[in-house]
């Protein structure tokens, strides 16, 4: 999940056009992206989800229709490893798409629990979560819900279909690309009991340039979340 960070991916055109001509008026609507981030902590909606991490991610995208996978690792053995698979697609400004969350966390015993291949209503430990979004420039919103999988229970048994909403709004200042964001949850669910604002985070970026065919895009973030009474300050390098 998700700290969804500022990634830099390197993209490469996926179709390999000098062995396999018959793909050649392909080539240039076919992408495919790797990449990774290196974090002093993983903080993902206004919620500290780890320490120093390592965030690797891959897709791949086709007019608009992407499928992207995203992961996580914490230096500490007892923060969660993830894995993300999202299919999407995005039209304009337009966005939608469906995430699946899979975490697992270390045992006193030894190993790590959840098994992936698990998908029982009452025993995965997988979440899934459908997104709507719409980029108006200056301004973009979100409304994510889990529908299934490992969602948070009601006192009463029900399902939460916990659900963020996310504002966010890009700028420049001073020579750098900022973002704010401001994100909620409507009802009680996975971010808090009732109606509240958990996540208000301000970001910075930029690319540290080392010679001339070399940089690295940098970003340091500071989140807020009025909920738990968090506050988390991070660093973080793409590759």
């Amino acid at each position: 999940m998700k700290m969804k960070s500022v990634k830099f991916r390197m993209i490469a055109i996926a179709l390999l056009s000098a062995t396999m001509p018959f793909t050649a008026k392909a080539q240039d609507k076919v992408e495919a992206s790797v990449g990774a981030d290196f974090v002093s902590n993983y903080i993902w909606r206004g919620t500290d989800c780890g320490g120093v991490s390592i965030q690797p991610s891959m897709g791949v995208s086709y007019k608009g229709l992407s499928l992207t996978a995203w992961g996580s690792v914490g230096i500490d053995k007892e923060d969660a490893r993830e894995i993300d698979l999202t299919l999407g697609y995005n039209t304009g400004g337009f966005s939608v798409s469906v995430t699946d969350y899979w975490f697992s966390y270390h045992k006193e015993d030894g190993g790590y629990t959840g098994d992936y291949f698990k998908y029982g209503a009452h025993s995965t430990v997988h979440i899934f979560e459908a997104t709507l979004g719409y980029d108006f420039g200056p301004l973009a919103l979100s409304w994510n819900t889990y529908f299934a999988g490992d969602d948070y229970t009601k006192e009463n048994g029900d399902r939460a279909y916990s659900t963020y909403v996310g504002i966010s709004a890009p700028f420049k200042l001073g020579g750098l690309d900022w973002s704010a964001e401001v994100g909620l949850t409507p009802w009680e669910g996975a971010y808090a009991n009732k109606f509240n604002v958990t996540n208000l985070t301000l970001k910075a970026e930029k690319e540290i340039k080392f010679t001339n065919s070399f940089s690295l895009p940098t970003f340091a973030q500071v989140t807020f979340n009025p909920h738990t009474q968090g506050a988390y300050f991070v660093f973080g390098v793409s590759f």
